[in-house]
Order: structure tokens, then sequence, then C-alpha cells
């Protein structure tokens, strides 16, 4: 299989798998909307989950997997699977004794953490307390799904990417189902939810080891810590930390400033985030997973052209399936609200704020995809210290346009600033790239943005036609509102595809053909 089909095959996979979660992640989202709504209760615990699930990004899909992946891999592909397995042990058991170490800490030092993110709750009296208890429950978490983010990248080099990707599910499956049970049996109902986040950890963990398994791989103890792999791995991940700490403190800027805001600010941002993270999760993080292996493997060969070649096709996917995923979620925002959110505590004024926030974030679906698709390039050449550099500006540029615009945007004029500064981290990534690895053709990429526009317009046109028939300002028919949207939904797209067809944009005409080679391959075996 050539590199282009292994990277759509993995992104493939990692897709479908993340769509089940990301679909399970929606009904969650619900949920805690019809019961809990936006306000105090939310706005403790999305404060109070903010550290355990940065925490989480930074291991899972930060410095330790970018600096552990290329490693293994070349230890697996050049040395063989016994020295892998020593590598693994390797770190498998200084992972367990970091992680308990922070773990701990989370855990004591709580009241310190939770009045340094969400200064603003001490005006709100017993906000601050509420938030503590909720990240005391939550910390654990982040023992588990550290744990687990080795294992994932070890799996991953073997080529084993769905039931890494699909144990997501469970996090979200036991947030469903301990809200659901608890909220009448807890005295504060929405401490159900911080118990469903830790056992949803516990389950992600447990899924994982008789996978790994039966790839032959084992988890021991080995305190051979002196290793030159290990600290090889040390190396490239310190100043990974610094990059990845860098893009966690934004976040915790974005919170902390919305602290300061009116009751509810918090869930809004919160709420619009998720769904800007949808097609995020299903697509970008799982191009960017699929792109690493690959291009450390690349890399590492010297295959300048392979590398061009990959780089390029994944740029261009990104671009052909983020732009009009953010037009639609633009588009479609408040019916979006309307349908699935508005429902008992959460009512038309929470729809409004939260749809304006996702319009503020969706044109950064682009930027961000850009981002992971060619930071992974640094890392497999090993380069961790460039990206730091851009994070730690990309961080004042989101501090500052936050500082300035709060004040007459409120919690808008923070989304606006996190896509502005994906937009600015996006462009120094790749002005950097270009001009010292030299492998975009930038000129391919502009042809293919320009073929997009009549496409995307005609898109635009179909659904705000389709849309305008709805009544999305009333929380009764729910039917019809499901109809609309999911015709707007596959109309808009399918216009926009076939249009991109007919125009032959590459990108799109690729995955048509495999697209029907499968149904081909499944009508065939029928």
């Amino acid at each position: 299989m050539s590199e282009k089909g292994k990277i759509s095959r993995a992104t493939g996979i990692l897709g479908a798998a993340t769509t089940l979660s990301r679909v399970a992640g929606l009904v969650r989202d619900m949920l805690i909307a019809t019961l809990f709504g936006a306000g105090f209760g939310t706005d403790a615990f999305f404060m109070a989950f903010t550290i355990p699930n940065l925490l989480r990004r930074f291991f899972a899909e930060g410095a330790m997997t970018a600096a552990f992946v290329p490693t293994f891999s070349a230890v697996y592909h050049q040395q063989g699977r016994q020295e892998a397995q020593r590598l693994l042990n390797i770190c498998w058991t200084l992972l367990l004794i970091v992680m308990l170490v922070v773990t701990l800490c989370g855990v004591v030092g709580s009241p310190l953490i939770v009045r340094g993110i969400g200064f603003g709750y001490a005006g709100v009296e017993g906000k601050l307390a509420l938030t503590d208890l909720l990240n005391r429950i939550m910390f654990p978490y982040i023992f588990f799904v550290s744990l687990l983010a080795l294992v994932t990248g070890v799996l991953n080099v073997l080529g084993h990417y769905f039931v890494p990707a699909v144990s997501t599910v469970l996090l979200n499956v036991a947030m469903i189902v301990t809200a659901l049970l608890g909220y009448s049996y807890f005295e504060v109902p929405i401490t159900a939810l911080a118990l469903g986040v830790l056992i949803g950890g516990v389950l992600q963990f447990v899924i994982q080891i008789p996978v790994l398994h039966r790839h032959g791989m084992r988890l021991h103890v080995d305190g051979n810590f002196t290793d030159p792999m290990v600290r090889r791995i040390a190396r490239l991940m310190l100043p990974g930390i610094a990059g990845v700490a860098i893009y966690q403190i934004n976040v915790i800027v974005t919170r902390l400033l919305a602290s300061f805001l009116p009751e509810g600010s918090v869930s809004y941002l919160y709420y619009g985030q998720r769904l800007f993270e949808f097609p995020q999760g299903i697509f970008v993080v799982s191009l960017a997973q699929a792109v690493l292996p690959t291009l450390s493997r690349q890399v590492s060969e010297n295959d300048t052209v392979g590398v061009r070649e990959s780089l390029r096709f994944a740029l261009a996917l990104i671009l052909v399936v983020t732009v009009p995923a953010a037009l639609g979620l633009m588009l479609c925002a408040t019916p979006i609200y309307s349908l699935f959110f508005m429902s008992g505590a959460f009512d038309i004024e929470a729809v409004h704020q939260t749809s304006m926030a996702l319009i503020a974030y969706a044109p950064g679906l682009l930027f961000v995809g850009m981002s992971r698709v060619i930071v992974p390039l640094f890392y497999a050449r090993q380069d961790t210290r460039t990206p730091v550099w851009i994070s730690f500006w990309t961080l004042l540029v989101n501090a500052g346009l936050g500082l300035l615009l709060m004040g007459p945007l409120g919690h808008l004029g923070l989304a606006w600033a996190l896509t502005l500064s994906a937009f600015f981290n996006a462009l120094l990534l790749m002005l950097v790239a270009w001009r010292r690895f030299g492998v975009f053709e930038l000129q391919g990429l502009l042809w293919t943005a320009l073929k997009m526009l009549p496409a995307l317009a005609l898109m635009a046109l179909v659904v705000t036609q389709i849309l305008q028939m709805g009544s999305w300002e009333v929380m009764s028919g729910r039917v019809e509102k499901g109809v609309l949207l999911a015709a707007s939904v596959v109309a808009g797209g399918g216009t926009y595809l076939l249009l991109c067809l007919l125009l032959r944009i590459p990108e799109a005409t690729y995955f048509a053909h495999r697209l029907k080679l499968r149904l081909m391959r499944r009508g065939g075996g029928a």
C-alpha cells in the first residue's frame, strides 16, 4: 500500500472510531445542558475539569506522544521487537512513577490550583468550594489516561488504530450513566458527572491491555532509566513540554479571563468549543495521528520526496475538509443548539450566546488543522524547540487579544482571540517550515483553495435556503427541526462534494474513488 493509502486508511479508521466517541460526547453534552443548563454548577464543573483535561491533552496528544512515537517507531523498525519491548517497559515504569506524583500533588494542592485558574469565582459564594470538590474527584483521571496514551502510541506504531480511538466512547458513556443515576442521589447533583469522568478514565485504560497483549507486547517494570533511548525521549520531551504547556496555558488564560465575566460565560465557551471540536476530533486529530508515524519513517529513511508528498496531501485534505466544515458550523450554529440542546435548563438565551461563541470559534478549524499537520514535521526531524517558540508568541497574542476584546465583546471576544491566535500560530509554523525544510507546494494549495470557492458559495446558498424554513426560537417542533437540519447538511455537503468532483479537485476525486472501491468490495462479498 502506498504511503498516501496508509495515511488515508489510518485516518479513516481513526475518523470512524472518533465519530462514535463524538456522537456519544454530543449525547453527553445534551444531557448536561438539559439537567444542569449553563450557570453556577456547570461553570464550576467545566473549570474543575480544566486541569485534568488539559493534562490529558498534554500527554495523549502532546509532548510525550510526540517524543515517544518516533523513537519507539525507529527502535521497532530498525532494532526489532525485543528492543522495542524493553524500551516500552522502561517508559512504562517511569511514567507510572511520574504520574503517581503528579496525581497526588493535584489532589492535595487542589485548593491552590482552583483559586489560580478560577480567581474570578472568589466573588461568588460557594463557587470556588464546589470547583475544588469536583477537581479533587476528577484529578486521578489523568493518571489512567496518561498510561493509556503510552499504550495508544505503541498500538499506533504497530498499525492498530481502532480500539484506542473507540475507547474514548467509554468516558462519555460513563458520564452519561453516572449523571442519569446520580442526579437525584447526590446532594450536589453535578458531583455525579465528576465521578463519571474518573470511572471513564479507568475503563479507557483497561480496555487497551488485551489488545496490546494480542500484538505480543506486555507491560513490565524496568528501572533502567539511564538507557540511551530513554534519555533521547527525555531530551525530545523537554522543549516539547514547554511547547504543549504554553498551549495549555493559552486555554487556562481564556478560562481565567472568562471567570470574571457574567455567570454562564465559561459554560457558553465550553459548549461552543465542544461542537467546534466535533469535526476537529473526527478528522484533524485523526489525520495528525496518522501522519506522524509516516513522516517519522520517511524522515528516518531520508525520503525527501515522500515527506513532501505526504505533507502536501495532508494539508490539501485539511483544506478540502475543514473549510466547508467551518462554514457549515457557522451557518448551522443556532439550528444545532436549538435542536440538540434547547431543553430543560438550557433556554433560548443560552442557545443564542453559545451559537455566537461557536461562530467565533469555527474559522479556527482550518488553522488548527494546518498546525496539527505541520507540527509533526518538526517532531519527525526531532526538532521540538521551534514549535515551542511559536507557541510562546501565540500565547502572548491570545492573552493580549483576549484582554482587548473581552471588554466590548464579553465571552465572544475570548472566542475570537483564540481563533485569531490560531491563525497566527499556523502562519508562523508554515513560514518557518517552508524556509527551513522547503517541503511545501504552496501554489498547489492556493489553486485548490480557489477551485473550492464556487463549491463553498453554492453550498452556503443551499444550506441557508433550507434552514430559513425552520422555527429555531421555540423548544417545540423537534422532529421538524431534525428533518430540516439533516436536509441542510446532506444537501449542502452533497452539493459541495459534487462540485468539487466536477472541478476535479484531486483530494475529493481520490476519496470518491476509494469510497467506490470500498462499496464494490462490500457488494462483491455480499
